[in-house]
């Protein structure tokens, strides 16, 4: 017990809140929301229009933070949402665990280890995408937007595609214009594109068939995905890439100067 309460006053200390995204997991939300609140109890839950059992759930955590759209808007905007919800809470950080059941709460101190040594730095936790109880879907999408991602940034990544990540608040950008998942992309690469370092954290994932219900949706999600970085590969090669060569050019002048 000793343990836990020490990574709760870490938490508090460091003004980190867990974020917990959910629309229709009302099969998992509340084995997620009770093994967060073991690490901390500084959670923002936000229910993305749910139409399952999830309102009824939350009613026996209302001392929590929660806020609820009407209608199902997109994993995009609930996380937005609970972005701008933290920073009126004062809190520095936010870490994102969905609640599908496939993240695990224990994992938590390992980003609280990570941010000790290393601030205002963007974490994703990274999968082991080889399990055998991984989707195909989730391990090619994941190749694929790790290659974009490099491209676009320069930054070799094992896994972008992971919902469980942590966020210095104060220094990711404020405007963003997706709204679903590609969300999860664009504000990595515009966090990179802004100098904040992303990098990969080691984390366990469980893909339970029975209990997991995933609204990633291939050939709509896939399509926007898409879009997203054919703009960001036409942004990276018109600006950002030249931008950068000229940067790393008045550098080496100062040091030779």
């Amino acid at each position: 017990m000793e343990v836990v309460l020490s990574e709760i006053d870490r938490i508090n200390q460091m003004k980190v809140c867990v974020i917990i995204p959910t629309y229709n997991n009302g099969k998992t939300l509340k084995r997620v929301l009770d093994s967060v609140l073991l690490y901390t109890s500084n959670i923002i839950i936000v229910n993305d229009g749910s139409t399952d059992e999830t309102a009824q759930i939350l009613e026996n955590y209302t001392q929590h933070v929660q806020i609820h759209f009407s209608k199902n808007r997109g994993k995009g905007l609930a996380l937005r949402a609970g972005f701008k919800k933290a920073l009126e809470l004062n809190c520095n950080y936010a870490i994102t665990i969905d609640s599908d059941g496939q993240h695990f709460a224990s994992d938590i101190p390992k980003f609280s280890d990570f941010l000790e040594k290393e601030e205002d730095v963007l974490i994703i936790g990274s999968r082991d995408m080889m399990q055998k109880s991984v989707p195909k879907k989730s391990s090619l999408g994941n190749k694929f937007s790790n290659f974009w991602f490099r491209f676009e940034t320069g930054t070799r990544m094992e896994d972008t595609q992971s919902g469980y990540r942590l966020y210095p608040l104060r220094q990711i950008p404020k405007k963003y214009f997706t709204n679903k998942f590609e969300f999860e992309i664009e504000v990595i690469v515009r966090s990179a594109w802004k100098g904040i370092k992303v990098v990969n954290m080691p984390i366990g994932v469980l893909y339970d068939p029975k209990e997991r219900v995933s609204h990633f949706r291939p050939f709509k999600d896939f399509t926007r995905i898409g879009i997203l970085n054919t703009v960001f590969v036409v942004i990276a090669l018109a600006y950002i890439k030249p931008r950068n060569f000229f940067r790393g050019l008045q550098k080496k002048e100062l040091k030779n100067s």
